[in-house]
C-alpha cells in the first residue's frame, strides 16, 4: 500500500499532483504522481511501502486546496470477472486487514469520478454497494459506529466497470461525503446560484458547534460585489445585517427583510461607516486574485473586519502558483502587522476556476 488517491474537479489534476508532491515532501517522503488531464482524480506513488498511509494520517486534509478526498489505495485492479468482482476486492481487503484493523471502518463508498464519462458508472456503484458492503460485514469488517471519531471509511474506486483501486481513509482526517462532494440544495427563494458557494464554504470552514457563535443577528457583515445576492442571502438567512455593496441591483426579497443596507459603490473603494463594528466581509468579486488579496489584506490590517470568506478567481496558467503567491501575501502582511490568524482555502464543489479562503482574526500580539 503506497500509493494515494486523490479526487478532484475535472482540470485541476495538476494543481493536486504540485500539492500532493509538496505535503509530501515537507514529511521527507518522495514519490511521483500520475497525472491524466480532465480524469478527475490523481494518483500520488510513494517510492517507500506504508508511506501513503503515514501521508493520510499526517497530512492535514483541511490544508490541501485542490483535493476532494484523499485514500490510501492498493495497486489497481484489472480485467475484473463481471460475475465475480466482490472476491479479488474482498482478497485486497484482506491484505489490508494485516495492517489496518477493518472492524473498525464505518462506512463503504463505492464511487466513480466526478466526469461526464464517470456518470454512467453512478448507477453500477450505487448496485454494486449494497452485496459488498454485506460481503465486507460477513468477514467481520465495518463494525464501526456511525458516529465514531476514530476508524475508517472504506473506499472503492471504479475508474472504469472492470477496474477499481480498493483502500481507506481515516476519520476525522478525510471528507466524510460520499465522492468528497457535499450535497447542497438550492434554496428556491435565493437571488443566485452562487448563494451554494458561501454556503459550502461556512460549512467547511466553520465548525457546525461555533456556527451560531459566529454568525449571528447580533453581527454585521459587508457583502463586496454583492449583487444580485447570492452572498448576501446567507448572510442574512443567519441574522447578519448586511452592508450589500455594489452598482447593481439587489433582490427585493433581501430588501424586504429589513436587514440590509444597499451601497452603490465600488467594493475596491468602499470603507465601512466609522464607528460601525464589522464582525464579517464576504466578497466574490470578478477580479485578479492578487488584487482581491490586497483588499482583503488592507480590511484586516486596518481592523475594518475580523473574519472573512472570499473567492479568488484563477488564472489558466499557474493557478498552483498564484495561489501561493496570494496565500503567501496575507500570511506575510498580517504576521508583519504583529497578529495571530487562521487561513484556510480550498476548491470547493460549487466552485469552478476559483478557489475560497477563510482568514479569522484571532488577536493581536503586544
Amino acid at each position: 500500500m503506497n500509493k494515494l488517491a486523490l479526487y478532484c474537479r475535472i482540470g485541476f489534476e495538476k494543481e493536486v499532483a504540485a500539492e500532493i508532491t509538496d505535503r509530501a515532501s515537507e514529511r521527507g517522503v518522495f514519490g511521483f504522481a500520475r497525472v491524466v488531464e480532465n480524469s478527475g482524480y490523481v494518483i500520488f506513488e510513494c517510492y517507500q511501502p506504508g508511506d501513503a498511509d503515514r501521508l493520510a494520517r499526517e497530512i492535514p486534509f483541511n490544508r490541501l486546496i485542490f483535493a476532494r478526498q484523499m485514500i490510501v489505495v492498493s495497486d489497481l485492479l484489472e480485467n475484473l470477472d463481471p460475475q465475480d468482482r466482490i472476491s479479488p476486492i474482498l482478497a485486497q481487503y484482506e491484505r489490508i486487514a494485516e495492517d489496518i484493523n477493518l472492524k473498525q471502518a464505518v462506512e463503504l463508498f463505492v464511487e466513480t469520478a466526478d466526469t461526464n464519462e464517470a456518470k454512467e458508472l453512478s448507477t453500477f456503484c450505487r448496485k454494486f454497494t449494497v452485496p459488498l458492503r454485506q460481503a465486507l460485514k460477513k468477514q467481520g469488517w465495518l463494525q464501526g459506529k456511525p458516529n465514531a471519531k476514530r476508524g475508517q471509511i472504506l473506499h472503492c474506486f471504479f475508474t472504469q466497470p472492470n477496474c477499481c483501486y480498493v483502500g481507506y481513509s481515516y476519520l476525522g482526517n478525510n471528507s466524510t461525503h460520499f465522492m468528497g462532494i457535499p450535497r447542497l440544495k438550492f434554496p428556491a427563494d435565493a437571488p443566485s446560484r452562487s448563494t451554494l458557494k458561501l454556503e459550502e464554504a461556512i460549512l467547511t470552514f466553520i465548525p457546525r458547534n461555533e456556527e451560531s457563535k459566529r454568525l449571528n443577528e447580533n453581527m454585521v457583515g459587508v457583502d463586496l460585489g454583492a449583487c444580485p445576492g447570492g452572498w448576501t442571502y446567507q448572510l442574512v438567512k443567519r441574522g447578519l445585517f448586511v452592508y450589500a455593496v455594489d452598482h447593481g441591483k439587489m433582490a427585493a426579497s433581501l430588501h424586504d427583510t429589513g436587514r440590509i443596507e444597499h451601497c452603490p459603490e465600488d467594493g475596491f473603494k468602499f470603507q465601512p461607516p466609522k464607528r460601525k463594528h464589522i464582525d464579517w466581509l464576504v466578497c466574490d468579486m470578478v477580479e485578479q486574485p492578487s488584487r482581491i488579496a490586497n483588499l482583503i489584506g488592507k480590511w484586516l490590517i486596518n481592523g475594518w473586519c475580523r473574519e472573512t470568506i472570499f473567492n479568488l478567481k484563477l488564472p489558466m496558467k499557474k493557478r498552483y502558483q498564484e495561489v501561493q503567491l496570494c496565500l503567501s501575501y496575507l500570511e506575510e502582511e498580517l504576521t508583519k502587522q504583529g497578529f495571530w490568524f487562521k487561513i484556510q482555502a480550498k476548491h470547493l464543489y460549487h466552485d469552478r476556476e476559483e478557489i475560497t479562503v477563510h482568514v479569522a482574526i484571532l488577536g493581536k500580539k503586544n
